[in-house]
């Protein structure tokens, strides 16, 4: 596995996503009863937008970079909960430092709610478990995605988030992320559950979009953002 998320953090894609993210966290959090998020693919927690590998792509200053302005009223409603966690990283006020999901969750997370945060990745593993060495709410795993799922679901709290994010490096990955969708589901039926694809020339989404209605799911809800209509 060779994908290296630092090199894409705070792009457009990731604005979405954690603008996403982020209100789901808020709506569990109307409930006092605790929650558990499962990432089965973490990451490294928080990244460096000044570092070496943001400064090769620069993905960021089309993705974050433009969201400094304020939008209308109803926007910036929406976006209130990820523009709490963007500050709580930088609370000077420029953006240089990204949240990565787990990081995100955990900043909007209450005391009594938990998380698992699983990276493959043996050099990310080790970043992610110092990000969260000191939040006792938090445990930093190493496994397989699939079996992460398969391990913590369903959690204790019987409430719940799971992401899921893999690289899609592999051809079968699209395959794999809606068999863990569909296993998840059949274990932690009132879970919610966040599937993240990307959109590209190659038919992936498409693909992996009919597999996902085919699970015919109640509530199911699509999001696609499409910054260049190319394919």
């Amino acid at each position: 596995m060779n994908y290296r998320h630092a090199y894409h953090a705070g792009n457009q894609a990731d604005v979405l996503k954690h603008i996403v993210l982020a209100r789901v966290i808020q709506h569990l959090k109307k409930k006092d009863k605790p929650f558990r998020v499962i990432d089965a693919h973490a990451g490294i927690g928080l990244y460096d937008l000044h570092g070496l590998e943001a400064g090769k792509t620069l993905e960021w200053q089309s993705g974050v970079g433009r969201i400094a302005e304020p939008f209308s009223t109803e926007v910036e409603a929406l976006l209130a909960p990820y523009r709490e966690a963007l500050a709580g990283l930088n609370p000077g006020g420029a953006i240089t430092r990204y949240p990565g999901s787990p990081w995100i969750a955990a900043y909007l997370m209450r005391n009594q709610d938990r998380m698992v945060v699983n990276e493959l990745h043996p050099e990310d593993k080790l970043l992610l478990e110092d990000c969260f060495r000191r939040d006792r709410r938090v445990a930093v795993t190493g496994i397989d995605a699939e079996f992460c799922i398969k391990a913590n679901l369903p959690p204790p709290e019987r409430r719940g988030l799971i992401l899921i994010d893999p690289p899609y490096e592999e051809t079968d990955e699209g395959q794999r992320a809606v068999r863990m969708l569909a296993e998840g589901l059949k274990r932690f039926a009132n879970g919610c559950f966040l599937l993240w694809y990307p959109l590209k020339a190659d038919g992936l989404a498409q693909r992996l979009s009919a597999e996902v209605a085919a699970l015919a799911q109640p509530g199911t809800l699509r999001v696609e953002m499409r910054v260049k209509q190319s394919f």
